[in-house]
């Protein structure tokens, strides 16, 4: 398998949960029905400082050295980003709570799970991102859809640095495996939580909107 081959095969066979989280549903979701701007800037700086937390973790216990150059540089992003999304909320900010992918990913130990779990967080991030940016913009506030748009745009790096990680590290169809399981589970965990929260409110989440 090549490290183009990987992403595309993480895309085929996770069809369903990108398309879901990538919904409009998926904000409602995320909010529990509370599609306002503060509670969606929370759910942003919540998902933004979970991530973060997980890859300093991991670059800070991580001894393959291409893989923790990967987590330094994501961890640093992702700080930065929680940062620009919490000084949009003032006095209130992100809670402490863990989304469940990044529950899945901090359970990770090994470097090859570790990077194939952090394409599918980032595949997962892609997704509502576009969605936050849709937001914004019905809401007619462009400063903080372009934010959204700007914050997107660190996650194709992101997306670079670990496939080519991964194209160091991968020796065998087993080790890509691997990582492809990784990820795949990590967007299982995401559509899991989406899917409860839906349900939780009486709403379907099976149609995509």
């Amino acid at each position: 398998m090549t490290p183009e081959d990987f992403l595309d095969t993480v895309r085929e066979e996770n069809k369903t949960p990108l398309s879901r989280l990538g919904s409009s549903k998926a904000l409602y979701a995320d909010t529990h029905g509370e599609l306002d701007k503060t509670p969606v800037l929370n759910a942003a700086a919540t998902a933004e400082l979970a991530a973060a937390e997980t890859f300093e973790t991991w670059a800070d216990s991580e001894e393959n050295d291409t893989a923790r150059a990967v987590f330094e540089a994501a961890a640093a992003d992702e700080r930065d980003h929680y940062e620009q999304v919490a000084a949009k909320l003032g006095d209130e900010d992100g809670g402490d709570r863990v989304p469940a992918i990044q529950a899945y990913l901090r359970d990770l130990d090994a470097s090859i799970p570790r990077l194939g779990g952090f394409c599918g967080r980032v595949l997962a991030a892609r997704a509502s991102k576009k969605q936050l940016v849709g937001f914004f913009v019905g809401k007619a506030d462009p400063k903080t859809s372009q934010l959204f748009r700007d914050l997107a745009s660190d996650l194709d790096e992101q997306e670079q640095q670990a496939v080519a990680a991964l194209g160091d590290l991968c020796e065998s169809d087993e080790d890509w495996a691997v990582a492809l399981d990784a990820a795949s589970e990590a967007l299982q965990a995401a559509y899991r939580e989406y899917t409860e929260a839906l349900e939780s409110m009486g709403v379907n989440p099976k149609p995509v909107c």
